[in-house]
């Protein structure tokens, strides 16, 4: 009886002891931090739509952001993180312990990001700068700004569409999809073109999408905030009398070749619709992005009576104007007299 009560006590022992180890491998696993201790600042983990839980694991142990992966991976499906994974971009600060991070995840709190629109010149190249910050595909971003319902919802076409996006920078979420995407980016529009603008486009006997296309010729031509106003009425006051804007940046656009520096006859012969030289008023859509400085230039342009410029023989980025086409010819062979004389 007393070897049995030993027996007993030993295995008791033996149990408690178990039971202690097993407390003490489910408390680390849950409690302790896992996330690395030695992250000198806040790291991000992304994850894509219909990514796999293994590739999840993989890409924690890939960038290093866990102590210990064999834990994470026990606790998650203990979890069922593994079948309840939510996309996005998640941040990851040192010493998270295992069920705050799964918490996050299974949440989804996910951190937004700072999406920055600042200039494109043609939709594929506004479609690949927007798809390096989100995980919207640039292809698919392409096709929704060629998309006739897209398109219908707006009130725009593939030529203008361009116009729908303002140089800004936007806090959204990295795994916006593709309709709320052009939602918000519709609602910002709509915000930028408040009632003011909207009126002094009006006054000017444009609509926005008109207003945006002189403006991207505007800023075609000069990167001069204080010279925008001026060259922008310079245009107003080609269109006012019928004459053609001879714009050279929708010939280069038409070209579709950035490396053209002097436009010249052979260049203004091209029929395209773009070609400001042979066709009179506003090319289709913009020829690139349109900033909001370049915008309000239009919007709030001076009154004077000049029809030409040309550039300034300095090389300053500014620009001469003229009233008349005998002094814009003489400003004109100061030009080029230079650049004959610099070798371009």
């Amino acid at each position: 009886m007393r070897n049995y009560t030993i027996s007993w006590r030993y295995t008791s022992i033996i149990i408690g002891l178990l039971l202690l180890f097993a407390l003490y491998k489910i408390t680390s696993d849950f409690f302790l931090s896992n996330t690395n201790p030695d992250l000198n600042k806040t790291a991000y983990i992304y994850i894509q739509s219909n990514q796999s839980f293994d590739r999840l694991i993989f890409n924690l142990q890939k960038d290093n952001l866990l102590d210990n992966v064999e834990s994470f991976e026990r606790v998650a499906k203990l979890l069922n993180l593994d079948k309840n994974i939510k996309p996005g971009r998640y941040k990851i600060i040192p010493r998270l312990s295992n069920i705050q991070l799964i918490r996050i995840l299974k949440l989804g709190r996910q951190e937004p990001i700072n999406l920055i629109i600042n200039y494109a010149r043609r939709k594929s190249n506004l479609a690949a700068t927007i798809s390096k910050q989100i995980e919207l595909d640039s292809n698919k971003l392409m096709a929704l700004m060629c998309d006739s319902i897209v398109l219908q919802k707006v009130n725009m076409d593939s030529n203008n569409i361009i116009s729908l996006f303002i140089p800004n920078t936007y806090n959204m979420y990295w795994n916006i999809n593709s309709t709320r995407f052009m939602e918000r980016m519709f609602k910002e529009y709509n915000s930028f073109w408040n009632s003011s603008r909207t009126t002094k486009s009006i006054l000017l006997k444009m609509s926005p999408l008109q207003v945006a296309t002189l403006a991207s010729i505007v800023m075609s031509e000069t990167n001069k905030v204080d010279e925008m106003p001026i060259i922008a009425r310079t245009y107003l006051n080609r269109l006012k009398i019928g004459m053609p804007l001879q714009a050279d940046p929708t010939i280069i656009f038409a070209l579709n070749d950035t490396a053209v520096k002097r436009v010249l006859s052979i260049h203004t012969a091209i029929n395209n619709p773009y070609n400001t030289y042979l066709n009179k008023g506003l090319p289709p859509g913009p020829i690139c992005m349109s900033s909001p400085a370049a915008i309000d230039a239009v919007l709030n342009a001076p009154n004077h009576n000049y029809i030409y410029f040309c550039a300034k023989e300095d090389f300053s980025g500014y620009h001469n104007f003229a009233e008349t086409f005998n002094q814009h010819q003489i400003n004109a062979r100061k030009y080029q007299n230079e650049l004959n004389r610099r070798g371009y």
